[in-house]
């Protein structure tokens, strides 16, 4: 409850600050409009705002999952294959030297303007993340675990899921933290490069339209999914960690 005070206290403080420059500066309205305008366009965009975010929260959900999963499966093979650290993981690296922005035409070209290409970018985005620290976590499991398991003569299955994964979850506790952030980032970029749904094609018709105040209501739409994403997961993970022990 703390961390959501803290939060809370941040958001009013940045409104607090948005209204003082409004007062100061008096930008024009379709440059920077006050925060009662873009309450009030909230509200009466309610109806459209919800349809839209719908959208991107299903794409937000679905890349967490398959991105989760497939990140969980590759950092196991990783784990066990020699092979498969010479050969995949500089494949991972390349892909996130790619910029996110150049792959999102492609995808959208290959996939078309529906929500499956919105999804898989969302899980190029943060299969990355859920990999790497989870491979970290297996690789880094301490020492006297692994002296333990050889005196017992642990299989190297029995090793990998009995051992190294119970060792590495907090690990992957921060990798599957960094994807709830992550995940929106993905979806929205999508939209923006080519959709007719979901926040970030909202913005951009607000925007082309100078509904700017609608736009700036749809931006802390997807802020505020974000921010209570990740407070979920965060939470959802204590919780979990206290359960099971995980330290």
């Amino acid at each position: 409850m703390k961390g959501w005070r803290y939060s809370a206290a941040a958001s009013f403080s940045i409104l607090f600050l948005w209204q003082l420059i409004i007062w100061g500066a008096e930008p024009p309205r379709y440059i920077l409009p006050a925060p009662s305008a873009v309450f009030l366009s909230f509200i009466d965009n309610l109806g459209l705002i919800y349809e839209h975010a719908l959208v991107t929260l299903t794409e937000v959900f679905l890349g967490l999952l398959i991105g989760i999963s497939f990140g969980c499966v590759t950092a196991l093979y990783l784990e066990t294959s020699r092979t498969a650290r010479l050969f995949v993981r500089p494949l991972l690296v390349f892909s996130q030297a790619l910029p996110v922005f150049a792959l999102a035409p492609v995808l959208t070209l290959w996939l078309g303007y529906g929500m499956t290409s919105k999804v898989v970018m969302a899980i190029l985005i943060i299969y990355f993340p859920v990999t790497s620290a989870f491979h970290d976590g297996l690789s880094q499991t301490p020492q006297r675990f692994l002296d333990l398991a050889q005196v017992m003569k642990a299989t190297r299955l029995r090793l990998l899921f009995l051992i190294k994964v119970p060792a590495a979850t907090p690990s992957l506790f921060s990798g599957i933290r960094l994807a709830a952030v992550y995940a929106p980032i993905g979806a929205t970029i999508g939209e923006w490069v080519g959709s007719s749904q979901g926040l970030g094609y909202l913005m951009l018709l607000a925007n082309g339209r100078v509904k700017t105040d609608l736009m700036f209501a749809a931006l802390l739409t997807l802020g505020a999914i974000s921010m209570t994403l990740y407070g979920a997961t965060g939470y959802a993970l204590k919780q979990l960690s206290k359960r099971y022990k995980v330290d």
